[in-house]
């Protein structure tokens, strides 16, 4: 019997735990819930959950703090570490600037309080998507470009043969420039079709994930030839890498 996947949710108002574990449970998944980031801790140490919910208010340790060190542990405790835990936040913080520190942090999504349940499965189902936890048809080939190879089955990148590690946002917004070669998307464009209706967010956080990519795949993210700007209108990308 396959053993479905494990979601983490973290969040010290119980009524938040206990609808959401409600909705995921219903969806099949398995759910843990933890009230303070010491217990969040010993629950991806000891269970290694498939995705975390994290609440960015929590008491002792706040959610960006502790993102950085389920990341940590997890990389420690775990063989595959070609691979992050998708990270979402939950959150009734619904500044620009928080929003921008969860993607600066890695985060996969960021959901605003109060949400609907719905789009929050639905939004858990699309990062487990992207992350590989949830499988979509494996028939793309990988991609050869230049000294960048991306393996969309994998779900994994190499840069001059070395294995970049990236968010499941971040690959996937990487892969959908690589499908569309010099072709010129504006940030608006590029929220649609890699966040589509997962998101409602500003076109800030497409900033974010290029200049992430970039700090990994470039080599010179002061001077990207891979992912370029094009002044006034977005950006593209180079499939002629040397």
């Amino acid at each position: 019997m396959k053993i479905q996947p494990l979601i983490l949710i973290v969040d010290d108002e119980s009524t938040v735990r206990e609808v959401v574990r409600k909705y995921l449970e219903v969806e099949g998944f398995r759910v843990l819930d933890a009230e303070t980031g010491a217990q969040a801790l010993t629950f991806v140490r000891d269970h290694m959950p498939n995705l975390v919910i994290l609440d960015v208010m929590l008491p002792g340790i706040d959610g960006f703090t502790l993102s950085q060190s389920i990341r940590e542990l997890m990389s420690d405790v775990s063989s595959q570490s070609d691979t992050e835990v998708p990270i979402m936040f939950l959150t009734a913080r619904t500044s620009e600037l928080d929003r921008i520190a969860g993607f600066e942090l890695g985060a996969d999504d960021y959901i605003v309080k109060p949400f609907s349940p719905r789009e929050l499965v639905a939004r858990v189902k699309a990062v487990m998507r992207r992350s590989g936890t949830i499988k979509n048809n494996g028939d793309e080939k990988p991609m050869h470009l230049g000294t960048l190879h991306i393996d969309p089955r994998s779900r994994e990148v190499h840069m001059n043969n070395a294995l970049v590690v990236l968010t499941a946002k971040e690959f996937d917004l990487l892969l959908f420039f690589a499908r569309h070669p010099r072709q010129v998307f504006t940030r608006e464009q590029l929220l649609n079709q890699v966040w589509g209706y997962e998101f409602y967010g500003d076109e800030s956080t497409v900033t974010v994930h290029i200049r992430r990519i970039r700090e990994k795949v470039e080599n010179d993210p002061s001077e990207p030839t891979i992912l370029q700007t094009v002044w006034g209108v977005g950006y593209k990308f180079e499939p002629n890498v040397t």
